[in-house]
This record gives structure tokens, C-alpha cells and sequence, in this order.
């Protein structure tokens, strides 16, 4: 057997090396702690990646960071934040063919593929485009019967967990993190079990669009395994679940009690039609704070007319 013939057998026999789709934990790329990983098998049975299996500690981790970054993200000038929103649907912009690539080895059409890539960068600029408009729908200078200004002004609820739509690998995720953002909120966000890859390809796209590390952390992994340490955690303030599953919807009802979390349960809502953008899924993750002022007589203090 001559070298020629070695070597087109050696070719012939060559394991394709697979990427391991990391989490998304405080602007870092990490394995999961836990070590464990499970295998993305295409329609065809064909394995496609590796997707790293979060642990109740990797979220832990996400809250912590989610936590560090949310006072800096809520008080930037809501200009900026919409400013980094349409930074996002720049870089998806300018990767959006990787990402009908991951849409097609995931079971759609290129056609599809195409439409939902589009739907995503112009969801991310539709909420770019309120980020400094909502508070302005959703205030109010209220009447009251004494001497008083009121005022009622939204401002962000803090940390959001999401359970991200299991059938919509990019468009559904885009939805829920896009308006929770663009109100002041940073998240941690489980990503479809089924349909993964591109959630971690988004948070390469998130990494290096200026948004501040922390802001968003994605995880990929088990919905029957980390579902109830989304809503458990004291110090998450709201969450999203985005299916249908109805004893994880009670669930999540009934654990949120344990410091009044804010719940949404998003699971009728078609991601790929109009009804999957409104400035209410920004209201929906506020809080209404209302402010009482003095009306000073004409004439009082200094500088009075």
C-alpha cells in the first residue's frame, strides 16, 4: 500500500470537527460549569452541533451578572439605547447569511430562512425606534384635588427571566429580548432547546454591538431543568414563558409568589406577524412610578412670579 493510497483513506475516514455552541454569560463565552453538553441532530439524523447543557448555577451566574449591569442600563439616555439596538440590526445585517445558514440546517427553507432573518433586523430597528418614545405614551401628569403636581412615569422592572419561543430559533427570540431591553431591563434568557444555534450565533452579534456585558445572557439547555430556577430566584423581578406547556405556566404562577414577580405568559402571540411587536411588550416589563410635587403660590421663594 503506497502513501497515496494511505492518505485517501485517511481523507475518507475524517471525523468533521462539530462546534460547541457556548452560553452567553456577562459579555463572556463560557462552557457550561456543569460540563455536560447535548447533541443537535437535524431532520435528516445527521448530528450538527454540540449545545452546551446549562446548570442552575450557570444561571445563577447570568442573575449575578444581569444584576451588575442593570443600574448602568437602565439610567443610559434612552437616545443610547436605541442607538445600540440599531447597532444589533446592523451586525445581524452583515451576518445574515450565517444565519440562513443555521435557519436552513434547523429544518427551513432559504426562502424562510431569508424571511425570518429579515423580520429579526427589522424588529430590532422597530424598538430602536421607541426606546425613547414609550415613556411618553406610557406617562402622565395626573389631576388631583389639592396643590400638588402628580406625575406617573415608567421606569424598568430590573432583571427579566425569559423562556424564549421553542419553535422560532431567531425571530421569537429577537421578540422577547428586543422590547425588554429597549425599556431600561437586562435578562437572562434560555434559548429554544430545539432550535439553538441560533440563539448563540445572536449573542455573538449582541457582543459586539456595544452593548454592555451583562445587559443580556443567554443559556441554552433543558426547559424541564431549568424552567422553575427562572421563576424561583429572589432576585429576578419578572418572567416571560413563551409556550403553551400549562403545568409550567401553573408553576410559574404559583412559584413567582415568593417575591411577587412580574409574570407574561406570551404563548398565543404569532412572532411572525404584526401582532409580535408593540410598544406595550415594552410596558409589559415597567413599573409605574408616581411622583408627588408641591405647587409653590405665586410669589413664594425666590425668583417668584
Amino acid at each position: 500500500m503506497n502513501n497515496s493510497t494511505i492518505s485517501k483513506k485517511t481523507i475518507s475516514k475524517r471525523i468533521e470537527v462539530l462546534k460547541t455552541y457556548k452560553i452567553y454569560i456577562g459579555g463572556q463565552f463560557p462552557r457550561s460549569e456543569s460540563g455536560r453538553f447535548y447533541d443537535l441532530i437535524d431532520e435528516g439524523g445527521k448530528k450538527i452541533a454540540n449545545i452546551c447543557l446549562s446548570s442552575r448555577k450557570d444561571f445563577r451566574d447570568a442573575v449575578i451578572a444581569a444584576r451588575n449591569a442593570c443600574s448602568g442600563w437602565g439610567n443610559r439616555a434612552a437616545f443610547n439605547r436605541s442607538q445600540i439596538l440599531y447597532r444589533m440590526a446592523e451586525m445581524l445585517e452583515g451576518r445574515k447569511q450565517q444565519f440562513i445558514d443555521e435557519l436552513v440546517q434547523q429544518g427551513n427553507s432559504k426562502s424562510q430562512g431569508a424571511k425570518e432573518v429579515d423580520l429579526s433586523i427589522d424588529r430590532l430597528i422597530y424598538y430602536a425606534g421607541w426606546c425613547d418614545k414609550y415613556q411618553q405614551l406610557f406617562s402622565s401628569v395626573n389631576p388631583v384635588a389639592s396643590a400638588h403636581y402628580n406625575f406617573s412615569v415608567p421606569e424598568p422592572t430590573g432583571v427579566v427571566s425569559i423562556i424564549a419561543p421553542q419553535s422560532s430559533s431567531l425571530l421569537g427570540l429577537v421578540s422577547v429580548i428586543a422590547p425588554v431591553i429597549a425599556g431600561g431591563n437586562t435578562c437572562v434568557v434560555l434559548a429554544s432547546e430545539k432550535n439553538p444555534l441560533c440563539a448563540v450565533t445572536f449573542a455573538e452579534v449582541l457582543n459586539s454591538s456595544d452593548l454592555p456585558a451583562g445587559v443580556v445572557n443567554i443559556l441554552t439547555g433543558k426547559i424541564s431543568e431549568l424552567s422553575s430556577w427562572f421563576v424561583q430566584h429572589m432576585d429576578v423581578n419578572a418572567t416571560i414563558y413563551c409556550e403553551t406547556n400549562h403545568a409550567i405556566q401553573k408553576m410559574i404562577q404559583e412559584k413567582s409568589a415568593g417575591n411577587v414577580k412580574r409574570i407574561q405568559l406570551y404563548d398565543k402571540i404569532d412572532w411572525n406577524k404584526s401582532e409580535g411587536q408593540s410598544p406595550y411588550f415594552i410596558q409589559n416589563m415597567q413599573e409605574i412610578k408616581t411622583t408627588w410635587h408641591p405647587i409653590e403660590p405665586i410669589g413664594s421663594g425666590s425668583g417668584g412670579y
